[in-house]
């Protein structure tokens, strides 16, 4: 398996800055350690925000300010740190505690972001901005790096409440699968109508497969007045 360091396309002056990163709480507490990556997340945080925003400024000389703060959300989203951590395989680097190992933390969205967002930050630490300007553009040069995800459950809610008047209910059916692996299945209506069905790995992802559902049988279909 290639190094970080190579996968990374960056050679860390200060190797301990390195390890610091790619250290998750759950190991270090185990051993007895004190340095964890949080802190650097906090600070990898804010510097990718920086790189972002002034790409996307220098960019777009024609878009508006709305248009700058969707697609950033979109760049710096736990979605989207998550599928580049994975790209580089990032999982497979970070020291985790044996319980987080087990129950699959080097494939978990968040501590693939958080890890991705320390990894960010110890590179500012030791090469300056323009290192860490260098790394994190070769994620914001592909042509998916901005994908925008569609808000269903936000527009479905507009659409409702202008017709109805009144906004969709979302009920979870059932979950299955164990602690760290669930399966949520959501089902969204308006009065007694039953719009759609979704499943995601979380309450927010079935809420969205659920209205999307919505979204596109009321695109042929009206909900009658008894059905309310």
């Amino acid at each position: 398996m290639a190094s970080i360091e190579e996968v990374t396309g960056y050679s860390f002056k200060d190797k301990e800055l390195l390890a610091q990163a790619l250290t998750h709480k759950s190991y270090s507490t185990e051993r007895g350690q004190a340095g964890f990556n949080e802190r650097m997340e906090f600070l990898g945080d804010s510097v990718l925000g920086l790189i972002v925003s002034y790409h996307l400024f220098t960019k777009y000389p024609g878009e508006d300010e709305g248009y700058l703060s969707k697609v950033k959300s979109a760049l710096v989203s736990r979605t989207s740190l998550a599928r580049w951590a994975k790209d580089l395989n990032l999982g497979a680097y970070v020291f985790l505690g044996v319980g987080e190992s087990q129950t699959g933390g080097m494939k978990r969205a968040s501590i693939l972001a958080n890890s991705l967002e320390a990894l960010i930050g110890a590179v500012y630490l030791d090469g300056g901005i323009e290192k860490a300007f260098a790394f994190v553009s070769r994620w914001l040069d592909r042509p998916d790096a901005a994908r925008v995800e569609t808000d269903y459950k936000s527009t479905l809610q507009e659409l409702i409440q202008k017709r109805h008047k009144k906004p969709p209910e979302y009920e979870i059916m059932h979950t299955e699968g164990p602690e760290h692996e669930k399966v949520f299945t959501v089902r969204v209506r308006i009065g007694r109508k039953i719009l759609g069905v979704g499943a995601g790995k979380n309450k927010k992802e079935a809420q969205q497969a659920a209205a999307r559902n919505a979204f596109d049988y009321l695109k042929s279909h009206e909900i009658q007045f008894h059905e309310l």
